[in-house]
């Protein structure tokens, strides 16, 4: 006997509910007697009903509000520049603990007088705190959010 010369026919042919008593699976074909999923068309009832009573999802008590899964940008207001000067990037509030992540959306909002020249590079500025910005003699350019360097793995 060799491998390929191995019959691949199935021993048992597959069985046929609901075709008589002598069959294995007749009459009630497997289902049980009587109730809602006994009946045709049981397997359309939708997730979560139980039998015509209060699903379960409308039982639970439900929490108020929505929240958010997209990160809120971290905020800087302008008269916290001053102590700045030249480029400043969201590594340089960072470093001067002016936002905690260096790594999310900064957003940069007037609040008092900003007297230092400085060129900001963050992801979003209020149209007041541009004009604020620029009249200082500084600018503002709009850049995406830093993303952190992979680790190499050492082999």
């Amino acid at each position: 006997m060799k491998y390929n010369d191995l019959s691949v026919n199935r021993n048992t042919r597959p069985t046929r509910a609901g075709r008589g008593i002598s069959a294995g699976k007749g009459k009630t074909a497997g289902r049980g007697t009587k109730g809602q999923k006994a009946r045709t068309g049981h397997r359309k009832m939708p997730a979560g009903f139980m039998g015509g009573q209060r699903a379960i999802m409308q039982a639970i008590p439900k929490l108020k509000g929505f929240k958010s899964l997209h990160a809120k940008a971290q905020v800087v207001y302008t008269d916290r520049l001053n102590d700045l000067a030249g480029k400043v990037d969201n590594f340089t509030l960072a470093d001067k603990g002016l936002i905690e992540n260096p790594y999310a959306s900064v957003k940069v909002i007037t609040r008092g007088e900003l007297t230092s020249k400085i060129e900001l590079s963050t992801q979003f500025a209020s149209k007041t705190a541009i004009k604020a910005i620029e009249q200082a003699g500084g600018s503002f350019t709009k850049v995406v959010v830093p993303q952190r360097m992979a680790k190499k793995v050492e082999e």
